[in-house]
């Protein structure tokens, strides 16, 4: 509700930042609590729970995706119905527990419930800082705002990794790398409970200048139908999303296992683990802002394009160093894609929804880990390791094609209607200013 009288938000990058910066922070925390897992985890099942088939070791994935999925669609529909905020701080009560199942876990089940609680932080923490900040920047600059988010958790998923990595190789697999995680549980709790202000009057008041139509009204059912399937620019937006993180899940799980079996050691696949999120962070910064100059599409379409052949290149190599260039040419590859898929859904959805929209693109998009886990574990189990990081590049590939030849431009053409397709060339109604007395 917004105060009769009050001065109405500002929106933007410039006359936010303050705002913006503590949730870019806050979002490093949150990469970082998924880079305890990053480098050490499928050791840790090879090692002290003795799990030999890749299937059982890449469990851990799929719970993580399926939970965060399924959170990141109910994170979606609270924000825009209780606030962004109590969301975000929920989200971090939940991580609470993670680091200490994985310093003490008894069993892997134990591993597998941390998971669980892991995946629906991820999904109400990420999912608020990602909607929080299309909130602030407004339509203009978009893909920067996503840039920098994405630039910022997926930096700390590097950098965790490669600490989690260095601690084991020094002190063991357990407790000690995992501890890193009370630091940024706690953290990111009391810088979102006490500095990080409620954002979602910013998107009402974006709403009054944009275009409702027929799009002003839908239900949660038409928002997940349309995103999922019907709209043809939402719909490859979701499809791209999955196959990226299938390909990451695939990533997680594999490439340690692929780097080990080449005869590399704990801190060499730590560095390794750390390069590909590292370029896919910092890249972001670059691709972001230039997804709002060039536009999405291509964008897109090229990056899952490089994933392929990175990934290609670490299922033909056998040496460090083509195994560092398949690394960064994911990364790279990831960075173009990320922010860019993120962006599109804002220029498509309207902003009475677009929190809601942005759920079911991200319940997709990490349901993708569950699939990569399933896809890589199995195939892995039954034709070897490497042919299925292959299998996955293919998938990779495929992906891009589907957005090249169903997905249109949403940057130059879209984000000037914020309608679906049923609703361009219909006429549209724009929500009238409040009076001079206010508005509840």
């Amino acid at each position: 509700m917004t105060v009769p009288g009050a001065a109405s938000p500002r929106l933007g990058l410039g006359a936010n930042w303050r705002q913006f910066s503590v949730l870019v922070v806050v979002n490093a925390f949150v990469g970082a609590m998924v880079g305890l897992e990053r480098s050490i985890l499928p050791a840790l099942a090879q090692q002290e729970f003795h799990l030999a088939a890749r299937a059982a070791i890449l469990s851990f994935i799929a719970v993580f995706g399926v939970v965060k999925g399924l959170t990141n669609y109910f994170a979606g529909r609270l924000s825009d119905t209780l606030g962004r905020k109590p969301i975000l701080v929920t989200g971090w009560l939940i991580a609470a527990p993670v680091p200490f199942l994985l310093m003490w876990a008894p069993s892997w089940s134990w591993v597998l419930f941390a998971n669980v609680l892991l995946g629906a932080s991820q999904g109400l923490t990420w999912s608020t800082t990602v909607i929080m900040k299309i909130d602030l920047a407004g339509p203009e600059r978009r893909g920067l705002a996503m840039g920098l988010n994405e630039f910022a958790g997926y930096l700390a998923v590097s950098l965790a990794a490669l600490a989690t990595g260095y601690v084991a190789a020094s002190y063991g697999l357990r407790p000690w790398p995992f501890a890193l995680g009370i630091g940024f549980v706690v953290a990111g709790f009391f810088l979102s409970l006490f500095v990080v202000r409620e954002t979602h009057d910013h998107a009402r008041h974006e709403a009054l200048d944009m275009p409702v139509g027929r799009a002003g009204g839908l239900s949660q059912a038409q928002i997940f139908a349309r995103t999922s399937l019907l709209d043809r620019d939402l719909s490859a937006i979701s499809q791209a999303g999955l196959v990226n993180n299938l390909n990451d899940g695939m990533a997680w799980g594999l490439f340690p296992l692929v780097f080990a079996a080449a005869g590399l050691g704990l801190r060499d696949i730590a560095l390794l683990a750390a390069i590909y999120p590292a370029i896919w962070g910092v890249g972001q910064l670059v691709t972001g802002g230039l997804s709002d100059r060039v536009g999405r599409k291509w964008l897109i379409v090229s990056g899952m394009w490089v994933q392929a052949a990175g990934i290609a290149l670490i299922a033909l190599a056998a040496s460090h160093a083509a195994f560092v260039v398949g690394s960064a040419l994911l990364g790279a590859g990831t960075a173009m894609v990320y922010p860019t898929l993120l962006a599109a859904i804002g220029d498509v959805a309207h902003p009475s929804w677009r929190a809601s929209a942005t759920g079911v693109y991200r319940l997709w998009r990490d349901l993708g880990y569950a699939a990569g886990a399933l896809v890589s574990g199995v195939s892995a189990d039954m034709l070897g390791a490497r042919s299925a990081v292959g299998l996955v590049g293919a998938l990779t590939f495929a992906s891009g094609m589907v957005v090249a030849v169903r997905m249109r431009e949403t940057r130059r053409t879209r984000a000037a209607e914020l309608a679906f397709p049923s609703d361009i060339g219909a006429p549209h109604q724009t929500v009238p200013r409040p009076s001079t007395s206010g508005r509840s």
